[in-house]
């Protein structure tokens, strides 16, 4: 199992009051799971994903990230699970403009300390496995939308993480573009990789194996008759 959430809660403060924003949240992933986390806006889909993702610690309840319990870690330590098991992939790509694709591929090498010959020849190789090894020295201005998000999708997997966390990747891409995604989306976990996904588009949802739904703070994971998945 890759990740075990039981019970979680989540609070944030208005002033002194504590506002409820997730509740009883109770969620298992194993390896080579796909699943899709759907929601309306205010639903809570953000703070889910900043839980799973380690940036962020719960209120109450238990997180378990590869057997670690995640509400104990300090500050250092959830940044270094972050980097060694998780993977992000984000609507709006956060990639560096002064950076090449190949240069901001290998960002998390070095902070995992990789040395800068092998970062770049990881990078590289990660370049190609999304179909970009021709643009490995353009810069993100010089890309099309769908190939900065596939740059995101390689700087994502070059440290080999656990988990993909991809939160609404297609959000910003024309419809061509994001079929593109998703499409390299589906060939990853063929190969193995688990992904959680966050979107409110249906039709990206439905290339996910389950699709849960986060309502007011709670996730409706159905039962094994009701929830989709998909074959």
């Amino acid at each position: 199992m890759i990740l075990s959430m039981e019970k979680i809660c989540k609070d944030y403060l208005r002033g002194t009051e504590p506002v409820p924003v997730l509740r009883d949240i109770d969620l298992q992933l194993n390896e080579g799971d796909y699943l899709a986390i759907m929601g309306p806006s205010g639903s809570g889909k953000t703070t889910l994903m900043n839980l799973i993702g380690c940036l962020d610690k719960p209120t109450s309840g238990t997180y378990l990230l590869s057997g670690k319990n995640v509400g104990t870690q300090s500050d250092d330590s959830l940044a270094a699970l972050r980097n060694r098991y998780i993977g992000f992939v984000f609507q709006n790509f956060y990639l560096l403009p002064k950076l090449t694709a190949q240069e901001n591929v290998a960002l998390p090498l070095l902070y995992a300390g990789v040395k800068k010959k092998e970062r770049l020849e990881r990078a590289a190789e990660a370049l190609k496995a999304v179909g970009l090894e021709e643009r490995i020295k353009f810069y993100p201005n010089q890309l099309s939308g769908g190939q900065c998000q596939r740059v995101a999708i390689a700087r994502a997997m070059v440290g080999k993480p656990k988990l993909l966390l991809a939160d609404e990747p297609t959000g910003a891409l024309d419809s061509a573009s994001g079929q593109q995604v998703m499409e390299l989306f589906d060939e990853l976990n063929q190969n193995g990789v688990t992904i959680l996904m966050i979107t409110h588009e249906q039709a990206v949802a439905d290339r996910a194996k389950k699709t849960y739904h986060l309502l007011d703070g709670r996730l409706d994971t159905g039962t094994e008759a009701e929830h989709e998945e998909k074959e």
